[in-house]
């Protein structure tokens, strides 16, 4: 039986910070954010955003009711959730009406939470044939203003529907996967910023994906060769090409040049978007597939995953006949164009801008904010949502 990716959608605040501006405002050369850390644009969540809405929006426009029924299992990947104790998930089966007798929980680690999640589906797929597991990754990346990781936040979420028989992607049976106890990332729980250890993390990064990947070969028996592309977690888009670069001599210049090549058109996305922790490898993933118009069906493509703390995971798929009727190209292709951009003034404000720490009531103006579903404020110390179109 056959399991994987059956739909993909995502979903990133309307509001983007122009990282050339960004730089300046910075003192600091812009080729440093554009070039150096390969990002253009850093999308910027207002506070009627927050991680639920924004994998609600991101599952919103994939979702049939016949979807809404089969799923029985709920998972959310995430690393900035809403609550210590409840599942964001929870929130987002009632806002989206998802089948009642459906299981849903919360995941964590780091960036690694969605790719923990597909795991747990994929398994769950084999015992349930006939059941569909809802797989979501969503965060808000902030370090601080003018910290050292401040062009490396971004904001947005993954949606993704597994299933048996996927009509997108079937994923392979061999992973490779690894942990090990490193402080290059974390967020201790009194903090709202994530704290990085910046050269370590790279460093941890790229170790992790060579011991993986060394790991993986052993475990298929398959080269760089025997992939049309890898794409790879992107809390910024160099990070990948980094690590991509220290296996190349494995392979002929033909292959070197299709993975360089197709790697590049897997981040033009998070170019645009920035870091959203778990659902980066599932953007880059998703820029390839929308992106490259030529992109065979039956190509092998390379995932590799890693959560800072640490955990990482290499693992495939393989692209299904006529795939490409079942992404939503046009609508990604509008969310991009309708974005506004704002000024780094006011990118600070809005950063500056937080909920009350000690419950008070606020309601917030959720007319300046286009998506369907959002947080309209806080009462007795829950959050309030609000679905615009029920």
């Amino acid at each position: 039986m056959d399991i994987g990716i059956d739909k993909i959608g995502f979903y990133a605040p309307h509001l983007y910070v122009d990282m050339n501006k960004l730089a300046v405002s910075r003192e600091v050369e812009p080729e440093k954010f554009t070039i150096g850390i390969g990002q253009e644009k850093m999308a910027v969540a207002p506070i009627t955003q927050d991680t639920v809405t924004l994998a609600a929006n991101a599952a919103l426009d994939i979702l049939t009711e016949a979807d809404k029924e089969k799923i029985d299992f709920v998972i959310f990947g995430t690393e900035t959730g809403v609550d210590h104790s409840k599942s964001a998930g929870v929130y987002i089966h009632h806002l989206l009406g998802m089948n009642p007798w459906a299981r849903t929980v919360e995941v964590k680690q780091a960036c690694y939470g969605a790719t923990a999640a597909i795991q747990m589906a994929k398994g769950h797929i084999a015992l349930n044939p006939s059941s569909k597991v809802l797989v979501l990754g969503a965060d808000i990346a902030r370090y601080g203003l003018k910290t050292s990781g401040e062009a490396t936040q971004g904001a947005g979420a993954i949606a993704m529907v597994i299933s048996a028989e996927p009509k997108i992607m079937k994923l392979e049976e061999h992973s490779a996967y690894l942990t090990a106890d490193v402080m290059d990332f974390w967020r201790p729980v009194y903090s709202e910023m994530a704290l990085v250890d910046g050269k370590l993390s790279n460093e941890q990064y790229i170790s992790f994906f060579s011991k993986i990947w060394g790991k993986y070969k052993e475990k298929s028996g398959l080269a760089l060769q025997d992939f049309e592309a890898i794409c790879y977690h992107l809390p910024y888009t160099k990070m990948g090409y980094k690590a991509l670069k220290t296996v190349l001599d494995e392979t002929a210049e033909e292959t070197q040049e299709r993975l360089l090549s197709n790697y590049k058109i897997s981040t033009q996305y998070s170019r645009n978007i920035g870091n959203i922790y778990t659902g980066s490898l599932y953007l880059a993933l998703l820029s390839l597939l929308e992106q490259k118009e030529d992109l065979a069906a039956g190509s092998r493509i390379g995932l590799f995953s890693y959560g800072s703390g640490a955990v990482g995971e290499f693992f495939t798929g393989i692209l299904q006949p006529n795939y490409r009727n079942y992404l939503n190209t046009r609508q990604h292709t509008e969310l991009f164009s309708a974005r506004t951009e704002v000024s780094v003034s006011e990118y600070e404000q809005i950063f500056a801008e937080t909920l009350p720490k000690d419950g008070t009531s606020i309601e917030l103006d959720t007319d300046q904010d286009p998506a369907k579903i959002c947080l309209a404020g806080m009462k007795d110390h829950m959050r309030q949502y609000i679905h615009k179109t029920k």
